[in-house]
């Protein structure tokens, strides 16, 4: 099943549908229709710069600025600039998405990797055991692409030889949250639409010295900052969540780059409010990926059960 947010005057509806986070909409009542302080600390990478640093680290993922001077111009996609990091087009994923409702918890978790240039990735995603209503499920393959999210071992009466295929462009969420995995690339263009950035420590994160910022993005705003082969997906989230704004924590290391973000959307639904919080981990920078997207004849057109 996929998690939707619809506006309305009487506040947002999770809308139960197709893809993995069925998991996550039944934890929080879904079956149809459900329902601190910043600690400022002054060295030299707050106030502006700390701001600046959050909006340039898709730019610094895919290698088109470095970690420091000026940014590139908004929606733009240049060569390389001078200092940039060629390590950085690529890197190994972790992810964990969290939704609590009610008093219950329920993680989804993914490994694979990803190339911030092509924005392109491919992961293996775990479901929780009896998330699904049965003791264990097959670990889903999620190859992702610009607009579009290719899913394996989907389960639903399709077929396991067959691919599904999702436009994220047509989903409401824009992809931040259907897959059980906030696309890597997706996590890290939401920064491109931070207001508020408050620095808050220098801290290590698995050996590697990290900057620690906290803020809220604007959806709408990064939307219109991303790059293009994002844009047409966060602009779906930027209309399909009930709020526009998100909050974050970021860790960005010497050079600029992204080393863990997480992000904490909430649907508010008639029951009680679910809260989503997808944490994304890159490491092992400058890794080999190879995505092949399937063909037309591997891509599964059937009906799908509704879970």
């Amino acid at each position: 099943m996929v998690v939707q947010q619809h506006r309305s005057g009487g506040g947002a509806r999770a809308v139960c549908a197709l893809a993995v986070v069925g998991v996550m909409a039944a934890t929080a009542g879904c079956s149809g229709s459900g329902g601190g302080g910043d600690r400022a600390v002054a060295d030299e990478r707050g106030g502006a710069d700390a701001l600046d640093a959050v909006h340039r680290a898709a730019a610094v993922l895919a290698g088109t600025v470095s970690g420091t001077g000026t940014a590139a111009v908004a929606g733009a996609a240049p060569a390389p600039a001078s200092g940039a990091d060629p390590a950085a087009g690529t890197a190994e994923v972790l992810t964990s998405m969290e939704t609590a409702a009610g008093g219950t918890r329920v993680t989804i978790r993914g490994r694979g990797t990803y190339d911030f240039r092509s924005r392109s990735g491919r992961l293996t995603v775990v479901l929780p055991k009896d998330a699904a209503g049965q003791d264990e499920h097959r670990p889903i393959t999620e190859l992702l692409a610009p607009g579009a999210l290719y899913m394996m071992n989907r389960g639903a009466g399709v077929p396991a030889d067959k691919w599904v295929r999702v436009d994220t462009t047509a989903l409401e969420d824009g992809n931040l949250v259907t897959g059980g995995v906030t696309d890597p690339m997706a996590a890290a263009e939401l920064l491109r639409g931070a207001r508020q950035v408050t620095y808050v420590e220098k801290t290590v994160l698995a050996g590697v010295p990290v900057r620690h910022y906290r803020g809220t993005a604007d959806i709408g705003l990064a939307a219109r900052e991303a790059a293009p082969g994002s844009r047409a997906a966060l602009a779906a989230a930027a209309k399909g969540f009930r709020k526009d704004t998100v909050p974050f924590d970021a860790y960005l290391d010497e050079q600029g780059r992204l080393r863990k973000v997480r992000h904490r959307f909430s649907f508010a639904n008639e029951g009680p409010a679910a809260e989503v919080v997808s944490t994304t981990l890159l490491y092992g920078f400058g890794v080999p990926v190879s995505v092949r997207l399937p063909d037309g004849r591997d891509i599964y057109t059937g009906q799908i059960r509704q879970e």
